[in-house]
């Protein structure tokens, strides 16, 4: 594992998608250098920002400063908090917005927030005039290491979670790690579970330099922007080779097919954030691997216990209210399953660990067995 880089030295991964390739800027202060970056990549355009409430008193007045000092007009879109706005009343509003500032094709949507803004202004910006270009800034851990890059928009279902989109590519992609001093502790969190991710699914030595170095990650050392930046390119890699999640790409869902149904299980709400369900689906995961025989249990454990350690729920039990609520039914959480994206002509499809650093798609486990796994977990088991 090489070793961080200092703050000084802004990191640049290119995302190479033939004509649709960009570039991914990492660094602390990077923001300042948005509006010569937008005036380069689109001269004369007009900019719309989408942002929310939360995000905006930090953040919205220094993003139409920095474009206004590159002589870029600008209009504001600010939506609520959280998944809830992901929605299709949050995306015709953001879309009737858009109309309203006359942003036309040759303009930008900038998605400014965490992976909720991301996926609706992109979602927006891919439809309002049949497509318009949009740039990425996020705000959270979660959107920098990993829904800003790959195109993928969208909004959630009432029957699950991101099943109505489009893969609509940013033309940039600005991560400020200064920005992320504003998060709150838990928010963080959430999003190190999909840096972890990424060592679990094709870095063991990633996972492992994790290990030694979360606290520094934590605290605002120059580990975090290397950890950004390693999940960043890990991620490009993955998303060059297969762009619309036609194979490899799926591996990028580990723990996600049961994060994703805790989520809707819990209601899209701030009981679970994205991050931690996908860090109770990594456990869940590992843990059917080991049942499997795909997976030692010592490694499973492990994998618990660095997660556990940064702080991250690691069994349902954990989720707030998840017993008391009547949400831990197997059947349930098997059903909303059974709407993962990945399903295919009504074969679950899981991301199974072999080993920490290496990652399988299989699409035939017996459901069966996942829902007697499931029932035993709920248990305690």
């Amino acid at each position: 594992m090489t070793a961080p880089l200092t703050h000084s030295a802004p990191i640049t991964v290119e995302v190479a998608l033939a004509e649709r390739a960009y570039d991914i800027i990492i660094g602390r202060d990077v923001l300042g250098s948005l509006g010569r970056r937008v005036a380069e990549l689109r001269p004369g355009a007009r900019v719309a920002i989408v942002t929310d409430y939360t995000v905006a008193r930090h953040w919205l007045a220094a993003v139409e400063w920095v474009l206004g000092e590159a002589g870029i007009p600008t209009s504001r879109i600010v939506v609520g908090e959280g998944e809830a706005s992901k929605t299709y009343a949050g995306f015709e509003s953001v879309c009737e917005a858009l109309i309203a500032a006359r942003i036309e094709r040759n303009d930008l949507v900038v998605a400014l927030g965490g992976g909720v803004i991301g996926d609706l202004a992109g979602f927006a910006a891919s439809v309002v005039r049949r497509g318009v270009d949009f740039v990425q800034v996020p705000t959270s851990l979660l959107a920098q290491v990993d829904s800003s890059v790959g195109g993928k928009t969208g909004i959630n279902s009432p029957q699950g979670k991101n099943l109505i989109g489009a893969f609509h590519q940013p033309v940039l992609v600005v991560a400020d790690t200064a920005v992320l001093d504003t998060l709150s502790p838990r928010q963080f969190r959430a999003g190190y579970a999909e840096v972890a991710k990424y060592g679990l699914l094709g870095d063991a030595g990633f996972f492992a330099w994790l290990e030694q170095n979360a606290a520094e990650i934590f605290s605002g050392g120059s580990a975090r922007e290397h950890a950004i930046a390693t999940s960043c390119r890990a991620k490009a890699a993955v998303v060059a080779r297969d762009e619309r999640e036609t194979g490899e790409r799926a591996l990028l869902n580990l723990g996600h097919t049961f994060g994703h149904a805790l989520e809707a299980a819990t209601g899209f709400s701030d009981r679970l954030f994205h991050g931690e369900g996908v860090a109770v689906g990594m456990v869940l995961a590992a843990e059917l691997s080991v049942e499997l025989g795909l997976l030692p249990s010592d490694a499973a454990r492990r994998i618990a216990r660095h997660l556990h350690d940064v702080g991250l729920p690691t069994a349902m039990q954990d989720i707030a209210g998840f017993m008391q609520e009547g949400l831990a039914d197997a059947d349930r959480l098997m059903a909303l399953m059974a709407q993962d994206k990945k399903v295919k002509r009504g074969r679950l499809t899981f991301i199974v660990l072999e080993a920490i650093g290496r990652a399988a798609i299989r699409s035939d486990i017996d459901p069966a067995m996942v829902h007697g796994f499931l029932a035993r977990k709920l248990d305690g088991g």
